[in-house]
């Protein structure tokens, strides 16, 4: 079972929690046990496990990411000025493999999957599929 879902980015760099319908997709497919692969269809937008409980997690990871990878570097030779959020995509990594078990994802008490956009706004697609 696979399903490509769509969404629309609002900011430059943001974290959007995808867990609520990725669960939600699971119920639906009525997969009790399993694995879900979740990857993003971009090379300047990933997917990430982080803490889903404090706000200040994601702002403060996207202001070191930030810091670590600057928008305009003088040195940057790609034409579309964009190098900086291919940097970020490969640190954060394009996917995430979770283990599906009664019908949920097994993930920790703080923890959510996001879909971090780095290059936005934009139309974005990310794909998931569970394998039994």
């Amino acid at each position: 079972m696979e399903k490509i879902f769509h969404l629309r980015t609002t900011k430059h760099d943001e974290m959007i929690e995808i867990t609520d319908v990725l669960e939600d997709w699971i119920q639906e497919t009525g997969v009790k046990d399993g694995i879900l692969i979740v990857s993003s269809l971009h090379t300047t937008a990933g997917i990430t496990v982080n803490e889903n409980a404090d706000p200040d997690v994601k702002s403060d990871m996207l202001r070191r990411l930030a810091e670590v990878y600057p928008w305009n570097h003088p040195e940057d030779r790609h034409i579309e000025g964009n190098t900086a959020a291919h940097l970020k995509t490969s640190t954060v990594g394009h996917a995430q493999t979770l283990v599906i078990s009664n019908g949920r994802l097994v993930l920790g008490t703080w923890q959510g999957v996001y879909f971090c956009e780095f290059d936005g706004p934009r139309n974005r697609k990310f794909h998931a599929k569970i394998m039994r």
